[in-house]
């Protein structure tokens, strides 16, 4: 078998643009590209072609999208475009009618074959292969573990259903040998992402896979429990509060799983909830809340919310900001409404000012500082294990406790971190806080 060796290996330049699952489809297109001998460059410049994996969920999402196109091709010239903004072809061939090729979200093979046409690999794959953990867009030490595509909710202000189908499982044989893959490669916190967690295996019936010589049912709370067997962190996203989720807070309770549950609650309000097509029990959540905190007082409860949605009254955001203060949530974000094109909300009538929905915004965010700032003082003197996310000379080492997610939640600083690296997990003894920060020190040696 004959090999050009001189040739250089064929670049592709990538923005990845959204949410942690259009992350996750960036990643698995590059890990197949990297096993036929495609490099990943970091600059317009030296890219033979620049993939763009949009968003196109807000209005806000598809403008960046757009820009980012427009930006693609004015510096590299040759792009191919994917992602959820991709079902609309049209407006991408409107601002920039030479991209070489459009395909819609988690479409892999036909954004690879665009790949192939416009920049053919320049060897055989079989030479050059891609490690079992695959290419990531994320550090070494962390990764995005997708469990399904898709939801079969109907919320008025979203079109997920529309862009990306129906619920639609993995097995979970097979996000099981994806995870041990990412483990045994270093990997040493599992993000768990979906639209909808606690729906997982649904559409399959919670059908069993064989793992480790047991059957293991397609289903959140046995996904949950055999993550918990790899040996890392595992921290549950975008949960809903069904009644099986109480069985989740038993393994953290139990130490299986990190004790972080991220519930897009959304808002608080039952005539805006109704409005939104979500569940709509302020009290019977309240009670939910008080119950996870008795099977496991560690937890640590993240959620977003939505302010200005249409017909919302200042009574309703009275009622949103009651909540926030009897719910105490540990981790708290907050939107102003957007219309999305498609969406049913659109046509709802008594859509907010964009003034008001600002002011409402302001108020919401104000209070969650106050709870968080609260609630992190209470961390002071405690010691706590941290994940190190960077290690500088200038800003010293900068990592997360179980109660932070990457990117939306937190971080640790550490006054003192000789020899530290990302990854590692230390002991620390928190010393100061501020709003949405701790200080700390390290209380002894790093963990395994």
């Amino acid at each position: 078998m004959d090999h050009d060796m001189t040739k250089p290996a064929p670049k592709i330049g990538i923005i990845s643009l959204g949410c942690p699952k259009a992350l996750v489809d960036s990643e698995r297109i590059l890990t197949k590209l990297g096993a036929e001998g495609y490099e990943i460059s970091d600059t317009y410049d030296d890219a033979d072609v620049v993939l763009v994996n949009t968003c196109g969920f807000i209005d806000s999402a598809r403008l960046e999208s757009l820009e980012a196109i427009r930006e693609a091709m004015a510096q590299n010239g040759r792009v191919i475009v994917t992602g959820c903004l991709g079902r609309d072809e049209g407006a991408i061939r409107e601002v920039a009618p030479g991209v070489l090729s459009v395909t819609g979200p988690h479409q892999y093979e036909q954004v690879v074959e665009a790949v192939h046409d416009a920049l053919p690999p320049a060897h055989d794959p079989f030479v050059d292969l891609v490690g079992p953990e695959g290419l990531k867009l994320t550090p070494r030490h962390y990764s995005y573990l997708k469990i399904s595509e898709g939801c079969n909710h109907a919320c008025k202000f979203c079109i997920i259903p529309d862009i990306r189908g129906p619920l639609t499982s993995r097995p979970v044989g097979e996000v099981l040998r994806e995870a041990e893959r990412l483990v045994e490669a270093g990997v040493k916190e599992l993000l768990v992402i979906s639209q909808d967690t606690s729906a997982y295996g649904l559409d399959l019936d919670y059908a069993e896979s064989p793992w480790r010589g047991r059957p293991v049912k397609t289903r959140m709370f046995e996904l949950a429990e055999a993550l918990g067997d790899l040996g890392a962190w595992v921290r549950l996203h975008y949960v809903y509060p069904y009644p099986h989720v109480d069985a989740v807070i038993e393994l953290m309770a139990a130490g299986k799983i990190l004790p972080y549950l991220d519930i897009p609650f959304q808002h608080a309000s039952p005539g805006v909830l109704k409005a939104m097509r979500r569940p709509a029990h302020q009290e019977k959540t309240l009670e939910r809340i008080e119950k996870w905190r008795k099977i496991c007082p560690e937890i640590a409860i993240r959620s977003t919310f939505i302010v200005g949605f249409p017909g919302e009254t200042e009574q309703d955001f009275e009622t949103l900001l009651d909540f926030l203060e009897d719910a105490q949530l540990d981790r708290i974000g907050c939107f102003q409404y957007e219309n999305v094109r498609g969406a049913q909300a659109n046509a709802l009538p008594d859509h907010v000012n964009e003034e008001d929905k600002l002011i409402r915004w302001e108020r919401f965010m104000e209070l969650s500082q106050d709870i968080s700032q609260r609630k992190l003082l209470e961390r002071v003197g405690q010691t706590m294990d941290i994940l190190i996310d960077e290690v500088s000379e200038e800003s010293g080492a900068v990592g997360r406790t179980y109660a932070d997610s990457p990117e939306i939640d937190g971080h640790v600083y550490l006054d003192n971190a000789p020899e530290l690296k990302p990854g590692d997990l230390v002991k620390a003894v928190i010393t100061r806080s501020g709003e949405y920060d701790l200080w700390a020190e390290i209380a002894g040696d790093k963990t395994p």
